[in-house]
């Protein structure tokens, strides 16, 4: 029993790490740089698919709960990078002059 929890504990500790490192990093980040930040937010996400992609399909795969988890995880991970390509590009807009948002004019 206690070979299970050594693994567990050294998990959970890397996992609450990097939460508050996480928090850490991105309270300290300027307001000008959150834009690109997302973006590398999203190709992280777009790897995480990829994992979980991976995961879900393996041949270890054979309990419902990891097939479920696989899917979950899947599911999560494509919400997360449409919603943030989405917030992106809404932000960037507003970088945007007015002049390019109106329609070109024909002369002549």
């Amino acid at each position: 029993m206690e070979n299970h929890i050594v693994p567990f504990v050294y998990l959970l500790y890397v996992l609450a790490l990097s939460v508050f490192l996480g928090f850490a990093l991105i309270s300290r980040v300027p307001p000008l740089l959150h834009t690109p930040l997302m973006s590398e937010a999203n190709a992280i996400s777009g790897i995480t698919i990829v994992g979980a992609l991976i995961a879900a399909g393996s041949m270890d795969a054979n309990s419902p709960l990891t097939i479920f988890l696989g899917v979950t995880s899947v599911a999560m991970a494509t919400f997360n990078v449409v919603g943030g390509y989405m917030v992106t590009e809404r932000m960037l807009k507003m970088f945007k002059s007015k002049a390019s948002h109106a329609p070109e004019q024909k002369k002549g």
